[in-house]
């Protein structure tokens, strides 16, 4: 019995001491703290890819007659831009078509209908910006009687995207860096990120390319490829940092 409670008392002593030597002997730890941090940067690149966006509108007074012949000249649309565009990255998609009566509201009381408008609404995706011009061209001899504009943009994949973030995510660690210093202490590590990054403005007809309307269309000659200039786009990007930051007591 005596040797137990021996045994506890050495134990308690040795725990006692063991408590003292790591206070007296603590690590002198530092105060962390985290602060939030945006990186913001904007560079101006080269699009790499062209929307065209276009319609046939065929109007009769019989709906059918209407639909067979827009069905008749969108098809044949869809041959023209498929052959031009054979050798690049392209998508050719239906982005609206609606078939509307076309009424009299001034003849009387009830509006009568006059005829039927159908129109088919295409967008074409182009990588060679140098056949946008050779698109149009090929659309408008086929049939279609309206070009809605044009859009440059950069893809997704595109180096640029990249670029740009890291040019925000190197602003966003350069202000963390100034923050930390400030406060006498240094960055510990990246808690999170978040990415917010700023679409870029795509470059519509309206800066380069003049919108044509089928009255337009039916006067031009084909003798002459349409010329397009693409120019330079702003892609922006934006990051946020939660830093946890040690201060040095």
């Amino acid at each position: 019995m005596k040797n137990n409670i021996y045994k506890i008392v050495l134990l308690s002593v040795a725990l006692v001491l063991f408590a003292a030597a790591l206070y007296v002997y603590r690590p002198n730890q530092n105060k962390l703290t985290r602060i939030t941090v945006i990186g913001d940067s904007q560079t101006k690149v080269a699009p790499d890819t062209a929307v065209i966006t276009f319609s046939v509108v065929t109007q009769n007074k019989q709906a059918l007659d209407a639909q067979q012949e827009n069905a008749r000249k969108s098809e044949a649309v869809k041959i023209a831009v498929e052959a031009v565009t054979q050798n690049a990255k392209s998508e050719i998609k239906t982005s609206d078509y609606s078939l509307n009566p076309e009424r009299d509201y001034y003849s009387g009381k009830m509006p009568k209908i006059l005829g039927y408008e159908v129109k088919n609404t295409v967008s074409v995706s182009i990588s060679d910006l140098n056949q946008v011009g050779a698109v149009i061209d090929a659309a408008t001899k086929a049939g279609a009687n309206s070009v809605e504009g044009i859009s440059f943009i950069v893809g997704e994949t595109s180096p640029a995207q990249g670029d740009a973030l890291a040019l925000a995510t190197k602003q966003a660690l350069a202000k963390a860096e100034a923050i930390a210093q400030s406060l006498n202490g240094k960055i510990a590590r990246v808690v999170e990120s978040t990415e917010g990054g700023v679409p870029f403005q795509p470059l519509s007809s309206d800066n380069n390319y003049a919108m044509m309307n089928s009255n337009m269309m039916s006067a031009a000659k084909s003798t002459y490829t349409t010329p397009v200039q693409a120019g330079s786009l702003n892609v922006r990007s934006q990051i946020v940092l939660v830093v946890e930051v040690e201060i040095q007591n």
